[in-house]
């Protein structure tokens, strides 16, 4: 799922030595100026929206904001609370090369008024990124026209309109302008007949549930913003239209009756290759140089401009990207995303091998509040306000504190019963089914852990994954399901030995009589959790942290090393290690290590000394895994996501990226069903960041853990008891 085809530098002599003939920055870009209208850019976090007028900057009132002429283009400013910013130079189909031009000068000045910081991107009709998509959740509108032939953004209130518009989308919903013709309707989509005091939403006899929800919340938000809530809102089914509507229609024209059509949502230079496929290392990318890391297959480039680049190169970034399409041969849908060094999004930095922000470490991310990117406060653990705090639950991955009922069994085929003694330790030959009790808000609820080790057979995991489904039948499906790689357990599964740590072994098996040899020697990593969870792993020699308590064992000694950013409780928790490796330890602090200890290692080696714990800030994804267009396929929702985007009939796939949840909607189909876990497993494995082996936690309607619902805001556990159409039908009663 992640396909970066290439990555290349762009030459500094290209852009340095302007009087050469292979590429010279155009004029704009040598003497920039300020336009007027950016005197107010950036002041205040929210969007800003201009067009083009006559090869001026016009700003769009916010009551019409997601409404685009096609025959025009725009720019547009979105602004953080940090504040960072994001520019978005959109363009329409029938747009002309001197309004799109003006366009490209203007988002350049922009972005040289806010310093060069800004994210730019370049957005095509019907092919718009997620992120500008996300502005405008109940969707965007396509008009027809433009300035230069007289339409103008009129003022709300018209109640002259006459116009169809032509949904299309499952998550992003786009809104074309069409011909006021019977033969633009068909069976599968929904429309909006607008006239101005009545809009009517239009349901084909074959579209579905959730098409229809997202075509309310359109009608909605014209009714509410364009007509600042004057105007009627009504829906009407195929066969059954008002007279309103026969009216405006072609006189010669019927109804539509024919076959049904199926809604799918769906200056040259030079460059010098730098590595052909991802994933690519983070060392590749010189700050004194521009990048373009090409993803052209997908119809996305991004263009990385180095801090410490030259200034003409940096300002032409744009540029520089829509002159590699064209060289490309690629279609002019391909979207174009300029990044400066440290405004890198998550997508870009999925393409780079275990990407590290500035003073970042590697190992478990630590806990944020859900908020925008660039600002995100983080939460301290509280464990007798996880039932109340859903968000700190979510994002510490805890349901509650750990003291609930636990049940152990390691896979042999069928269950066999671990001893209770023996709670707390894995060995990485093993499969473990781990099924944990607990009430909330007076009900008993159910989590099974599958525990899958790295060093287990084939047969193992195979039976791990059937016993899990026979257990959670004979409990009639209602236990939440994660699978879990050996390395990457969540905190809550950590919390369940009641102030012991989980210690994981890195090979063997728990059998009786059929333990293998540990060797001579063994490392133990002991790290705490976000929640105060601790797990002690045994690793490699050269995995020192400088923020951990380390446990060695030799043929001749035992130690216990300590970090400088090593806490008491990952000390407290080294003493259970050393009991069980047995013997004496004797305590060494980081820069004071004897001599025998470098030995029993390998000798001295460089390790991870950052004193700042990882501080990467990952915004959760949403996806929708639907057969609805004949096939399965995969479509982000875009934006800030909410509960009524979990669509009933789908399979969703929530990334949190130290966590996947499949969260299985009651109307979703078999295919979708057994497909969509299979799509989770290849998501997690064709990360070129590395995340291999993450938790999938898979989660039924009705049954959410705050684990899950945490990371939705305002969720509503009555939302799915009234029918979410009879739900939004209210909201048409003014």
């Amino acid at each position: 799922m992640f396909c970066g085809d290439a990555f290349l530098r762009i030459p500094n002599t290209e852009f340095s030595k302007p009087v050469e003939k292979k590429w010279n920055p155009p004029d704009h870009v040598a003497i920039m100026v300020s336009h007027k209208e950016f005197a107010g850019a950036g002041k205040k976090p929210g969007l800003q929206v201009w067009r083009i007028e006559n090869l001026d900057l016009k700003p769009v009132p916010q009551a019409l904001h997601g409404s685009f002429f096609t025959g025009d283009a725009y720019l547009l400013l979105f602004t953080t609370s940090a504040p960072s910013y994001n520019v978005h130079m959109w363009l329409g189909d029938s747009c002309s090369q001197d309004e799109s031009g003006a366009a490209a000068i203007f988002s350049t000045q922009l972005d040289d008024f806010l310093g060069g910081g800004p994210v730019q991107y370049r957005e095509l009709q019907n092919s718009e990124s997620n992120t500008f998509l996300g502005y405008f959740k109940s969707g965007i509108k396509y008009q027809r026209g433009g300035v230069a032939s007289g339409f103008q953004h009129v003022v709300t209130n018209d109640m002259s309109v006459k116009r169809l518009l032509h949904l299309k989308g499952r998550r992003a919903i786009r809104a074309t302008e069409v011909d006021m013709s019977w033969n633009s309707f068909n069976k599968g989509d929904c429309f909006i007949v607008d006239l101005g005091q009545h809009i009517y939403q239009w349901c084909g006899s074959e579209c579905n549930r959730f098409e229809r929800l997202k075509a309310s919340e359109l009608g909605i938000d014209i009714r509410d913003n364009e007509r600042n809530g004057r105007a009627k809102l009504h829906m009407v089914e195929e066969g059954e239209e008002p007279a309103e509507i026969i009216e405006v229609m072609p006189a010669e024209q019927t109804r539509p009756n024919s076959e049904s059509r199926i809604s799918d949502a769906s200056g040259s230079m030079k460059v010098s290759a730098v590595a052909p496929s991802s994933p690519f290392k983070q060392a590749m990318l010189s700050p004194e140089e521009c990048y373009i890391l090409d993803n052209g297959v997908d119809k996305n480039i991004f263009v990385w401009k180095g801090p410490k680049a030259n200034k003409a190169e940096r300002r032409a970034a744009m540029s520089a990207g829509q002159q590699f399409i064209k060289d490309k041969g690629y279609s002019n849908k391909t979207q174009i995303q300029v990044l400066p060094a440290g405004a890198e999004t998550t997508l870009f930095k999925q393409f780079f091998f275990n990407w590290m922000d500035k003073d970042e470490t590697t190992g478990p991310t630590k806990a944020y509040t859900i908020g925008r990117i660039a600002k995100v406060d983080q939460v301290p653990f509280d464990a007798s306000s996880l039932h109340s705090n859903k968000a700190m639950a979510a994002q510490h991955g805890m349901v509650d504190d750990g003291k609930g009922k636990v049940q152990i069994w390691r896979v042999e085929g069928e269950k066999v019963p671990v001893d209770p003694s023996a709670y707390g330790h894995f060995y990485g030959g093993d499969c473990y089914l781990i099924l944990y009790s607990y009430r909330l808000g007076g009900r008993e609820q159910h989590i099974i852990y599958t525990w899958q080790g790295l060093k287990c057979t084939q047969d193992e995991l195979a039976a791990s994954a059937f016993l899990t489904v026979k257990l959670d039948d004979s409990m009639g499906g209602s236990p939440v399901q994660v699978r879990v790689t050996q390395g990457q357990e969540p905190p809550h599964l950590m919390s369940l030995f009641q102030g012991k740590p989980m210690i994981i072994h890195s090979g063997g098996t728990s059998r009786k009589g059929g333990q293998s040899h540990s060797g001579s020697t063994r490392l133990f990593n002991i790290r705490q959790s976000s929640s105060s969870a601790t797990r002690a792993v045994e690793v490699s020699a050269s995995s020192l942290n400088t923020n951990d308590v380390f446990v060695l064992k030799s043929p001749n000694a035992l130690y216990v090393w300590r970090g400088v950013g090593a806490s008491d409780e990952e000390m407290e928790a080294a003493k259970y290690v050393v009991d069980f490796l047995g013997g004496s330890a004797k305590h060494v602090s980081e820069g004071s290590e004897p001599g025998d200890f470098w030995a029993a290692l390998g000798g001295k080696k460089d390790y991870q000394t950052s004193k700042s714990l990882q501080n990467m800030v990952n915004a959760p994804r949403l996806f929708g895994c639907s057969n609805k267009t004949g096939r399965l396929t995969v479509e982000e929702v875009p934006g800030d996501f909410t509960q009524s985007d979990l669509a009933t009939d789908d399979v969703m796939l929530l990334d949190t990226w130290d966590q996947i949840f499949l969260w299985v909607g009651n109307e979703a189909n078999a295919e979708e069903k057994t497909g969509a876990p299979k799509i989770a497993k290849d998501y997690v494995e064709s990360d070129p960041s590395g995340r291999r082996g993450l938790p999938i936690t898979t989660i039924k309607q009705g049954a959410e853990p705050p684990t899950f619902t945490g990371w939705f805001q305002a969720w509503e556990s009555k939302m799915w008891e009234m029918d979410p159409l009879d739900r939004i039908r209210a909201r048409f009663q003014r």
